[in-house]
């Protein structure tokens, strides 16, 4: 199995186990589709590895079903049943976060932005996750409902061996500055440019 082979090594005082063990910021970016699957894909990859992964989904409506949602809930309740894998704890702001048991709506979409990263902060915090897939984030910080600085702060200081990888379009410069590994997905081609529709299994 390849574990690749980095360009330089950094006079950082650490040794080889520890650089190999830092905790990674990632940042998934972009105009074109895959941001999230590719994130998802990661998660898949954290709970074979017994990661407790924490999914929080900022602009997707509660109605809207994807793929990976049905998969990781199910793998989540097989880490359950029978303790391979890891915990998988989903959230969609959508459908109200589930910590304060209420609804949301169009009106305090924000409010339950900053609601939902408070939450994300204080498991942070506590060090609650090995993986967090903060889905669509870009999007509330862009909008300025959540402030950037803080998250940024936030991120910088996580105590522990926690992943963080955020998804969406026109990341906030301050962000991609703080990550360690940036991805900017860039459209060659799409079926959709000549009028092909999304397909079930492939967009969702």
């Amino acid at each position: 199995m390849p574990q690749g082979t980095p360009d330089t090594i950094p006079d950082d005082g650490l040794t080889t186990r520890q650089r190999r063990n830092r905790p990674l910021l990632v940042v998934h970016t972009g105009e074109m589709k895959g941001k999230s699957t590719a994130a998802f894909g990661l998660a898949l990859r954290g709970w074979n590895a017994g990661f407790s992964i924490g999914v929080f989904q900022f602009v997707k409506s509660a109605k809207w079903k994807v793929g990976e949602e049905s998969a990781l809930r199910a793998l989540g309740q097989l880490h359950a049943q029978t303790g391979q894998g890891g915990h998988v704890a989903w959230h969609k702001m959508g459908e109200g976060w589930s910590w304060a048991r209420k609804q949301g709506t169009e009106d305090d979409h924000a409010a339950a932005a900053a609601e939902g990263w408070a939450e994300i902060a204080r498991r942070l915090d506590a060090q609650t996750h090995d993986l967090y897939v903060l889905d669509e984030f870009t999007y509330p910080m862009g909008w300025g409902w959540v402030d950037v600085d803080e998250v940024v702060a936030t991120l910088r200081r996580r105590p522990g061996r926690q992943h963080v990888v955020i998804t969406g379009r026109r990341a906030p410069a301050a962000l991609v500055d703080a990550a360690d590994l940036v991805v900017e997905m860039t459209k060659v081609k799409h079926p959709m440019d000549a009028g092909q529709k999304g397909q079930r299994g492939i967009e969702w």
